[in-house]
């Protein structure tokens, strides 16, 4: 009897246990599908840079033999792939799915249901892609994970180039994560069109909604090519069809096109929401309302649309015609006019501001300097001659990780130093904070900084080793170190958020002294987020409430 009633604790301990993991896999509540889209690519955050360490062992000396070829090209994949499709994107989304129906004063979602269905498809698209692994003879040897580049030219994908399964994982993979992502555009449109609390107008929603607004459009635009380009796959490969086999009167050039339709715009998908988090956080931490909202809107907007338009410039090296080159020369320089507007308000706003160097703003000062080098290097990329000279060099991989990793990376880490108290109650540690910021910055200035001159010297990107002779062992060796300092800045950032949610100091409902709605609620929100629906006056509804005698209170 004493044993049996010594049990009766551990019992109802599993029990509750158990109640708790079904009451989250079966959530439609917001907010807990907004957390598990960021613990899910925080994971696989990690599983990326593990991929990348791998990889950077490998080029850190001329004619390594740490990684054969084969395992090298399926990392290479996966870490470009997961990179895209499984933390960017999810943890943007993740944040999407917390931040906004608290910023407009709604309960939830327009489609509860289909934002879990989204969550879901997406982190089963991952899933599926990693049990490549262990579908082969050795894990060791990476399975049969898929080794075509994360984006899979043809005739790479042909059943002659890649027999076996390993390119049908990545597809499978992709299409599935690619209809829970459309599914979540449709949702982020639905919510902000048509569940703002009264008084909010478009001319009234934060930033950060505007953003998303636009990023749920471009994703509907996009993927779908992508998916469509992806059934054509399938179809090549099973159903002996020829849409990209050039032998059968198919097209090569025809996938570059279906990919980067939706590839290039991708990184407006990415980087969008990025400037939702440096809209909301450079006001607060200069104590100054957004400099030129309707103009940051009108530049967010022509963005969306200008984006759609610049897609070939990366196929400038394929033989396109030179009125095809002009005009994606054209349209990329078009693009970055809306994106210089926004750096532009961003210092304006912080020009004559009382600045607070918290961790967040630091993270956004560090997305500011970044990401406006990887937009130039970008500008230098969309002259065609010049890219004729460096296309697939090293010198792009810089480019595309200074926007991918100093822009989005800092403005991610930045978000979640300035939400993490909403989500939890409890404050990230500032002196942490500081040390994971700095660490970073040197890492990743040693990493991708160093890319540039290999990149200007001919090497090529995509290559598993190199000769000794050719002036790029020790640009290589600097690169692979920088390494070791993002990966420590990293394990800080981790160690902060796992001690903060346990021990770290109560926050309290808004300790930034911030603006927005999602501050006038309990940290972390109720279920049901506000007690009565909000009304607004202004775009600055909290910020009017604790300081009427602003002069800019009630501003429009």
């Amino acid at each position: 009897m004493a044993a049996s009633t010594d049990s009766l604790p551990r019992f109802a301990a599993r029990k509750n246990a158990l109640a708790v993991i079904y009451e989250w896999l079966g959530t439609a509540d917001h907010k807990k599908i907004g957390l598990m889209y960021i613990v899910y690519a925080l994971v696989f955050l990690v599983v990326m840079g593990v991929e990348a360490v791998l990889m950077r062992i490998q080029l850190a000396h001329a004619n390594s033999s740490f990684l054969s070829p084969e395992v090298f090209n399926r990392l290479f994949t996966l870490h470009g792939t997961t990179g895209v499709f499984f933390v960017g994107m999810p943890i943007l989304f993740g944040f999407g799915n917390y931040l906004v129906p608290l910023m407009i004063g709604a309960r939830d979602m327009a489609y509860p249901r289909l934002n879990a269905f989204s969550f879901w498809m997406t982190a089963f698209g991952g899933l599926l892609l990693y049990a490549s692994f262990f579908a082969g003879n050795s894990v060791a040897q990476a399975g049969i994970a898929p080794d075509v580049g994360w984006f899979a030219y043809a005739p790479l994908t042909a059943t002659a180039f890649s027999p076996g399964h390993s390119t049908d994982y990545w597809n499978l993979a992709l299409l599935v994560a690619g209809v829970g992502s459309i599914s979540g555009g449709v949702n982020f449109i639905a919510t902000i069109l048509g569940l703002r609390c009264p008084g909010m107008t478009l001319s009234r929603m934060p930033l950060l909604v505007w953003m998303n607004l636009v990023m749920g459009g471009l994703v509907l635009v996009t993927i779908s090519p992508l998916t469509a380009a992806q059934l054509m796959l399938l179809a090549d490969r099973y159903l002996g069809a020829h849409f990209f086999d050039p032998q059968a009167g198919g097209s090569v050039v025809m996938w570059m096109h279906f990919f980067w339709i939706f590839g290039h715009p991708e990184v407006y998908v990415l980087i969008i929401p990025c400037f939702a988090f440096i809209s909301e956080i450079v006001p607060v931490f200069s104590r100054k309302a957004i400099f030129g909202y309707p103009a940051m809107v009108a530049a967010t907007t022509s963005i969306g649309f200008v984006s759609l338009g610049v897609w070939a410039h990366h196929l400038f090296t394929i033989g396109m015609p030179s009125y095809g080159n002009a005009f994606f020369v054209l349209t990329t320089m078009v693009v970055a006019v809306p994106t210089g507007i926004k750096i532009f308000n961003w210092l304006a706003t912080m020009w004559g501001g009382r600045i607070r160097f918290a961790t967040p703003m630091l993270f956004a000062v560090g997305f500011l300097f970044q990401f406006l080098i990887g937009g130039l290097t970008g500008i230098m990329l969309a002259t065609a001659p010049f890219d004729w000279q460096l296309a697939n060099s090293y010198f792009v991989v810089a480019h595309f990780h200074y926007v991918i990793v100093g822009g989005i990376l800092f403005s991610i880490f930045a978000a979640f130093y300035y939400w993490f108290p909403k989500m939890t109650g409890r404050l990230l540690n500032e002196t942490l904070g500081k040390w994971n910021f700095w660490i970073l910055l040197v890492g990743f200035h040693l990493t991708f900084d160093t890319m540039y001159v290999p990149g200007l010297l001919g090497m090529p990107r995509r290559i598993y080793t190199y000769e000794a002779g050719r002036g790029w062992e020790s640009w290589n060796l600097i690169t692979s170190i920088g390494v070791i300092f993002q990966g420590v800045a990293v394990l800080i950032f981790v160690y902060n958020m796992v001690w903060s949610y346990l021990r770290g100091p109560l926050a309290g409902n808004d300790p930034w002294d911030a603006w927005t709605l999602e501050w006038a609620t309990t940290s972390p929100p109720p279920e049901y987020n506000f007690a009565q629906t909000p009304a607004v006056r202004s775009r600055r509804p909290l910020w009017d409430i604790k300081h009427p005698e602003d002069p800019d209170s009630k501003y429009e």
